[in-house]
């Protein structure tokens, strides 16, 4: 347990980043899963328009910290890679 003023202050400011960092994770999460549920039901349109509108999530969560910029990329790589492969 925290003793100090400062490390008080630091508990109390990790359970607020905490929650924040959670909402946008399961924003992220949600925005991937009308992609991949998009995906699954053959509508390539639907896909598209799935991946355009998840796409700014996934890299501003990058951007927020939550996930690594790297992963981000990957993620939009991939569900790119399969929106195509439904036109293909």
């Amino acid at each position: 347990m925290a003793n100090t003023t400062s490390a008080k202050k630091a508990t109390r400011k990790i359970e607020r980043r905490t929650e924040v960092n959670k909402a946008r994770r399961s924003r992220m999460r949600t925005f991937l899963r009308k992609v991949e549920e998009a995906i699954a039901s053959g509508d390539q349109s639907a896909a598209a328009a799935a991946l355009k509108a998840a796409q700014p999530e996934i890299m501003r969560a990058a951007q927020k910290g939550v996930v690594h910029k790297n992963t981000a990329s990957r993620k939009v790589s991939r569900l790119s890679a399969r929106v195509g492969a439904l036109g293909a």
